[in-house]
């Protein structure tokens, strides 16, 4: 008999032990009975036999994870203090022995002498940033790449912030690599994933595009990971275990013959200072752009809608950058001054009048529009905060002669709207797109003439240490989607303009000061880990919150920084409380969580959320 360590695929569940009538290689997977109910579950290690009596290993599957993704699993469930079982479930495991893949001939673009320099700094380095300005031409520098990792018989695998860039980006490769190219995303269907799945265990896939799940699959020979948009905090997990795809893909780098290649026209100030980075500044195209800025606030004025007018004279297209959906953040009575809330969540809903509605955006609450605040009983009552479908319906009562659509998460609910929608802006159909931050990730077309940037000062505003990291890559970010070949406009409206005037043209200047005033305090100079305590019971949640700041102070290896109410005290009808811990290095706070781990405390390595 023998006895072996089983981590439960997709389970919070610490290993388990389990026996066999036969010899099991680490790594394949197992069907096992937990309680009756039969789950999958990973071979880990061999085990001595136990002093209790063990159940069997039900069957022995094909399907197996490589050492390599043993590895990987261990380390994300490690770092980011989840389950071995929860960490192996991000992974896909393979079905077949390694294949082998043929040399390909595959011929990269043309690259311009500086283009050409990044190329071979990112070739002459195991690990490098391209920092590379809006329209620069990152994309024909990560095509080259992976032309040279083809070539030297390895596979590549592109990864991007958000499946709304995968589109535009497939066609390009496809050009290039043909049926060697998948995409990859959570909105594929079932089907199709097997396919891609098949494709890449027969060596017909080589080269994959996806969103951050991309980066677990079963790849052989992987050679190359690029990650665009790199400072993008789309690559990290809100799900245990709440990993960062970017920091995952550079410990893999680390840790294998993998190169790793980031980009972005913003990059984090933590890429800057701890990855070598080559500088390509200017744009591939010519063009210049005019920039004027507005001292308002949230409002279409007189000013915007004549710089509209204009472009749309001009035909050239226009985006329309707003950081809400929906059309109004809000609801405000205008009598006691109260805002409309979720009954399940200690924040406001928010007005969608296709469903004449309010809506929850943390846990989908939705209830009519009230004729009275229910706090007062007033009929007084009015929407606060331009949003992207107030935006967009104001607009085509102006421009009604235009075609005008609205580009968020409300709208784009399926994998077809997004590419029917970028499809009818590509081939110009569509006048003017109005849209949240999915209008910044990386979408180049070359008609557009005018970006307009409205309600970026509430993203300053944030409670946030990143806040002015955040506030001003978008906005460059958005500002880059205009004049790609030819001349282009920009339109900010803030009450911040001084601080956009200094730094929208110089990021690294911007960088720098936001160096000076981090130091010592935050990222990337020391390790931040936020713990979050929910419960159904408001006294409960307080309670052990109060039990975890007791724990950690007699551990005191770590640094308190705070500890409380959460910004938003309640979501999906449970209370919640933080700590916020900090360390010089992570070992500290890896030893904290496994101190204060329950089911009652979600732990955060690395957070980018403070709400």
């Amino acid at each position: 008999m023998f006895f072996y360590h089983v981590a439960l695929l997709g389970s919070p569940i610490e290993l388990l032990t389990y026996c066999a009538l036969e010899q099991i290689q680490n790594g394949y997977v197992v069907k096992v009975l937990l309680n009756t109910k039969e789950s999958l579950g990973v071979v880990v290690q061999a085990a001595e036999e136990p002093s209790f009596e063990c159940q069997s290993v039900s069957e022995i599957t094909e399907r197996f994870f490589t050492s390599a993704q043993l590895e990987r699993a261990k380390f994300i469930s490690e770092y980011y203090s989840s389950s071995l079982g929860l960490a192996l479930g991000l992974f896909t495991p393979h079905e077949s022995k390694k294949r082998a893949f043929e040399k390909l001939s595959v011929t990269p673009p043309v690259l311009t002498a500086e283009q050409q320099k990044a190329f071979e700094f990112a070739a002459s380095h195991k690990m490098s940033l391209i920092f590379g300005d809006t329209g620069s031409g990152k994309s024909e520098i990560y095509i080259s790449l992976i032309c040279d990792t083809l070539l030297n018989g390895k596979n590549a695998l592109f990864l991007l912030p958000e499946i709304g860039l995968t589109p535009q980006l497939e066609i390009r490769l496809k050009v290039f690599f043909g049926d060697l190219t998948a995409l990859w995303h959570s909105k594929l269907t079932k089907k199709r994933r097997v396919e891609i799945l098949s494709s890449i265990h027969e060596g017909k896939v080589r080269v994959v595009i996806g969103a951050r799940s991309a980066l677990f699959l079963p790849l052989y020979d992987l050679g190359l990971i690029i990650v665009d948009e790199e400072h993008d905090e789309s690559y990290k997990s809100n799900s245990a275990p709440r990993y960062n795809a970017r920091d995952a893909a550079l410990m893999t780098g680390a840790k294998e013959d993998i190169k790793i290649v980031l980009g972005s026209a913003t990059p984090s100030l933590s890429a800057i200072l701890k990855i070598p980075y080559f500088r390509l500044k200017g744009t591939f195209f010519r063009s210049d752009k005019e920039i004027f800025y507005e001292n308002a606030h949230n409002e279409l004025s007189h000013a915007l809608l004549g710089q509209i007018s204009a472009a749309l004279a001009k035909k050239q297209q226009i985006i329309i950058f707003l950081p809400t959906r929906a059309h109004f953040k809000y609801i405000t009575c205008k009598t006691c001054g109260k805002n409309i809330e979720c009954p399940f969540c200690a924040v406001s809903m928010s007005l969608h009048k296709n469903i004449n509605a309010l809506k929850c955006h943390y846990c989908g609450f939705t209830e009519r529009i009230p004729k009275v605040c229910p706090a007062c009983g007033s009929e007084v009552m009015e929407a606060v905060r331009l949003g992207t479908a107030e935006v967009t319906d104001r607009l085509r009562e102006i421009f009604s002669a235009h075609r005008i659509e609205k580009f968020d998460k409300d709208e784009i609910t399926t994998n077809a709207k997004l590419n029917k929608i970028l499809k009818s802006f590509q081939s110009r159909e569509i006048d003017i797109l109005v849209g949240t931050q999915m209008l910044s990730k990386g979408h180049d077309y070359h008609n557009v003439g005018l970006s307009v940037i409205i309600g970026i000062d509430s993203l300053l505003a944030m409670n946030d240490f990143k806040a002015r990291e955040k506030a001003l890559s978008l906005a460059i970010q958005i500002a880059g989607r205009s004049g790609r070949k030819e001349n282009g406009t920009v339109f900010i409206q803030s009450k911040n303009c001084d601080f956009f005037r200094k730094y929208l043209n110089d990021y690294d200047s911007f960088l720098e000061y936001e160096k000076s005033v981090r130091e010592k305090l935050y990222p990337p100079f020391t390790k931040l880990m936020r713990l979050l305590i929910s419960h159904k019971n408001e006294a409960k949640a307080k309670e052990i919150t109060d039990k975890t700041v007791q724990t950690l102070k007699e551990y005191g290896g770590a640094e308190i920084v705070g500890a409380g109410v959460c910004d938003i005290s309640k979501i999906a009808g449970k209370y919640r409380c933080f700590v916020l811990l900090r360390s010089d290095s992570v070992k500290p706070l890896i030893c904290a969580a496994k101190l204060v781990r329950s089911s009652f405390v979600q732990i955060d390595m690395d957070p980018l959320n403070f709400s």
